[in-house]
């Protein structure tokens, strides 16, 4: 008799992450639905954050370089006057400033234009990027900060979309490794008043939209017998050059 064995699936997942668990969650969640371990993902999202995944299935994580360097879209929240140890409000306040008088929705939009092109960022210390091996999150618990390599980014787009002193949402496009809660750490710093985010949600990487995207729970509820029809195929996702 023979003997039946699970399904191995192939491809690009969509997933729109929700609002508190970790990058390596959804990993998990989907290790133990597909009862496979050949599951990783083409960029993370702070727990704080939700929205577009790219998750790679079976032999889709041998392009996952590719598909980490595309560009990246989101829409999110930020607040004036207060500042957080993770530049998020998953933090602990640091600092509350009184929001001085010239800040206004048009000079909120000319330090963002100042913000704009291609620059070098400072990781913050609540990160998982590692220094000698060690996530710098790790290091930062124990309140400890250390020396940290800038690295080069692009912001494409950084545009406001409403505000209402002292909250702001905002629209913006930029390339792999930007932490966007360190962008509203810096503006609150030009803007002489501190910020920090309150709101994340990737909406786009590259051609991926969340509008093609399924959530966990759609997922998981999902027939075994169904699932790879959820999948984009490797050579629809990335040129043939990469393959």
């Amino acid at each position: 008799m023979a003997v039946l064995q699970d399904p191995v699936f192939e491809g690009v997942l969509l997933v729109d992450k929700p609002i508190g668990i970790t990058s390596h969650d959804i990993v998990d969640r989907l290790r133990r639905k597909l009862k496979m371990k050949k599951i990783g993902h083409a960029g993370t999202l702070d727990p704080l954050a939700t929205g577009l995944m790219i998750m790679l299935i079976g032999k889709a994580t041998k392009v996952s370089q590719f598909l980490i360097s595309l560009d990246k879209s989101y829409a999110g929240e930020f607040l004036l006057g207060v500042e957080t140890d993770s530049q998020d409000a998953d933090g602990e306040v640091v600092a509350t400033r009184e929001i001085p008088d010239f800040v206004n929705a048009e000079t909120i939009k000319l330090e963002m234009d100042h913000l704009l092109g291609d620059q070098y960022q400072t990781p913050p210390m609540f990160s998982a990027k590692k220094v000698d091996g060690v996530p710098l999150y790790k290091m930062a618990r124990k309140g400890k900060t250390v020396e940290r390599e800038p690295r080069f980014i692009r912001i494409n787009e950084l545009r406001l979309t409403d505000w209402n002193s002292p909250k702001g949402q905002f629209f913006m496009e930029c390339s792999k490794g930007t932490y966007v809660r360190t962008v509203f750490h810096d503006l609150g710093q030009k803007l002489e008043c501190g910020a920090h985010l309150t709101a994340l949600r990737r909406t786009r990487i590259d051609q991926f939209s969340i509008d093609g995207s399924k959530t966990l729970e759609e997922i998981e509820l999902m027939p075994l017998s169904e699932f790879q029809n959820l999948l984009i195929p490797i050579h629809q996702a990335v040129p043939s050059h990469v393959l």
